[in-house]
C-alpha cells in the first residue's frame, strides 16, 4: 500500500502516548485500541494524525482542510456523550466526500437498536431470543409470552455497559428493579430478552460486497463464579484485565463444534451482516444454546480492534496479521468511496 495520510478520530481521553512504557495494564487498557492502530499504521510508513473529538464537528473539518487525509480511520464510539451519535460522524464524512473506515450510517443505525436488529433478523428466519422493550418512565409489565429467566440490558449502549450477574432476573420484581437500574444509571430504554443458557460465540465479518467471514470465536469464562454465576459477558469480564487474569477469562477458537455447525454459524453471520446493511467490518454475537441452536444476540459494527481483542486474534488465526487487517479496513473504506456507493 502506498504511503497515506490517515486521520484517526477517537475520544479525547483515549489519545495514546507515543510509547506504552511505564503505564500499568489498567491504564493501557483504556487506550490500547487507539495505540495499536496509530502505532501499527505509523510503523507501516503512513503519516498518521490522531484527533480527539467529543463535542464539536469543527475540529474534524479543520483537520480535513489542513491535513488533507486520504482516509479517516474512525475509532469513535460516541459523539457529544451519546453512543447513538456515532453515525452522524460517518454521515458528515460522507457529505464531505472523505473516505472513512468502518460501517456506513444506515448500518450503524440498524445495528444500534437491539430491538430493531432482532426484528429484522427474525424476519430472515434466524433464531433470536424472545424480547420486550421497556421505555423510560413507563410501568414495567412483562408480556405473558416472555418467560423467565430474562437478561436485562440497555437498548442502545454497547460494551456490556450496565451488565452484571444482577442483569439476569427470575422474578417480575427483579425485572422491575433491573429495568429501573438501566433507566436511572444508563439513561436509556431497557430491553429484556430470554436468557439463553449456553456458550458465547463471536463471528467477525470483513467486507463491503464480497465478504470474508472469520473463524467462529468463543469467549471462555474460566472459573467464573463456580456453579453459581451465569456465564455472561459482564462489564468486568469485558474490561477488567486483573479480573480476566484472576478468573482465567480468555477468547479463542470455538472448540467442540462440528464442521457443519461452524459453517452454519458463519453463514448466519454473513446473512445478518447483509440484512442489517453493514459494511467495513463488524462482529456478530451469538449464544449457542445447550441443544445446539445459535441465537443471534447483537451486531457490533466497528467493534474493538485492539491487537489483543477477539476480532484481531480471529483474523490472525485466519492468516491475516494485524497490519494486514488494518490495511484491509483502510482499503475497504477507500474502495467504498471510490465506487461512489453510499448506503447511508
Amino acid at each position: 500500500m502506498k504511503r497515506l495520510r490517515i486521520l484517526v478520530l477517537m475520544h479525547p481521553d483515549f489519545v495514546p502516548p507515543d510509547s506504552s512504557d511505564g503505564y500499568s495494564a489498567q491504564e493501557i487498557n483504556a487506550w490500547k485500541t487507539e495505540y495499536d492502530v496509530v502505532s501499527t499504521l505509523r510503523a507501516a510508513g503512513h503519516e498518521v494524525r490522531p484527533l480527539g473529538v467529543q463535542e464539536e464537528i469543527k475540529p474534524v473539518r479543520d483537520a480535513i482542510e489542513d491535513f488533507k487525509p486520504h482516509v479517516v480511520f474512525t475509532l469513535l464510539e460516541e459523539f457529544h456523550y451519546e453512543v447513538v451519535y456515532d453515525q452522524h460522524i460517518a454521515s458528515y464524512l460522507e457529505l464531505m466526500k472523505i473516505p472513512y473506515t468502518g460501517c456506513n450510517p444506515r448500518g450503524l443505525i440498524l445495528a444500534r437498536g437491539k430491538d430493531l436488529s432482532k426484528t429484522l433478523v427474525h424476519h430472515r428466519r434466524i433464531p433470536v431470543p424472545a424480547f420486550a422493550v421497556f421505555p423510560m418512565r413507563r410501568k414495567v409489565k412483562r408480556p405473558p409470552r416472555l418467560e423467565l429467566p430474562l437478561i436485562v440490558k440497555s437498548l442502545s449502549s454497547d460494551g456490556s455497559l450496565g451488565i452484571s450477574q444482577a442483569s439476569i432476573v427470575d422474578t417480575d420484581e427483579k425485572l422491575a428493579e433491573r429495568v429501573a437500574f438501566i433507566h436511572e444509571r444508563i439513561g436509556t430504554a431497557a430491553i429484556a430478552e430470554q436468557f439463553i443458557e449456553g456458550r458465547e460465540l463471536y463471528v467477525g465479518v470483513l467486507g463491503n460486497n464480497r465478504l470474508r467471514v472469520l473463524p467462529v470465536w468463543e469467549l471462555k469464562f474460566g472459573s467464573m463464579g463456580g456453579h453459581s454465576a451465569r456465564h455472561i459477558a459482564t462489564e468486568k469480564v469485558k474490561h477488567d484485565p486483573s479480573y480476566q487474569e484472576r478468573i482465567g477469562i480468555e477468547d479463542g477458537p470455538a472448540g467442540n463444534l462440528t464442521p457443519e455447525l461452524s459453517a452454519h454459524i458463519q453463514r448466519l453471520a454473513k446473512r445478518i451482516y447483509r440484512t442489517l446493511g453493514l459494511d467495513g467490518y463488524a462482529r456478530i454475537d451469538f449464544r449457542l444454546s445447550t441443544n445446539g441452536v445459535p441465537y443471534f444476540i447483537e451486531a457490533n459494527p466497528n467493534p474493538e480492534i485492539a491487537k489483543s481483542q477477539e476480532f484481531a486474534t480471529a483474523a490472525l488465526h485466519d492468516g491475516l496479521d494485524y497490519a494486514g487487517l488494518l490495511h484491509r479496513i483502510v482499503t475497504l473504506g477507500m474502495s467504498r468511496a471510490k465506487a461512489g456507493v453510499s448506503l447511508g
